[in-house]
């Protein structure tokens, strides 16, 4: 068995107008859609497990990738490490993530208020009344979840010890 892997990436990678056709098909079809969202930098364990878990809450996962620009302005100018084309690859090639939108606003408000997921996730670093988007979701109808977090994974902290062995 041979897989193109471009092809079988760019199929899950789409813009806002993509995905919104794929989340209204599956939806049509009585899936449940999930959604979250991240900068993902440096995917680590906690990253899987995080969306792993998000997965299991229904039927198909929708990544929110924060764009380039977007993880600059909110992280700084040394990130991403990554580029928004690689980190968007990664996500996509892991089983259990449906699709990715990737998107240049410091928040997925947009993206959610568009797509209205049966299940918005986040962090439980998080409350639900500080999750962008929950209001949106609802009102729709669908609801909020927190997941908590692999506690000693982070990206910040790969970056740094890093940095720490360099010097």
């Amino acid at each position: 068995m041979s897989i193109n892997l471009e092809r079988a990436l760019l199929e899950k990678i789409g813009d806002l107008q993509a995905v919104k056709s794929k989340v209204d098909f599956w939806k049509r079809e009585g899936e449940k859609v999930v959604f979250t969202n991240g900068v993902f930098d440096l995917l680590h364990l906690g990253h899987i497990t995080y969306m792993a878990k998000a997965a299991n809450l229904g039927d198909k996962l929708v990544v929110g990738l924060n764009a380039d620009s977007s993880v600059k302005r909110i992280k700084g100018d040394s990130r991403p490490v990554n580029d928004q084309a690689n980190r968007a690859a990664l996500l996509a090639a892991l089983f259990f993530v449906d699709a990715v939108v990737i998107f240049d606003e410091d928040t997925p408000i947009n993206l959610i208020s568009a797509l209205l997921p049966d299940i918005l996730v986040k962090g439980s670093d998080y409350t639900i009344d500080t999750i962008v988007g929950a209001k949106e979701v609802l009102a729709n109808g669908g609801e909020v979840q927190t997941i908590d977090l692999v506690e000693g994974y982070s990206s910040t902290s790969i970056i740094n010890r890093i940095k720490g062995q360099s010097n």
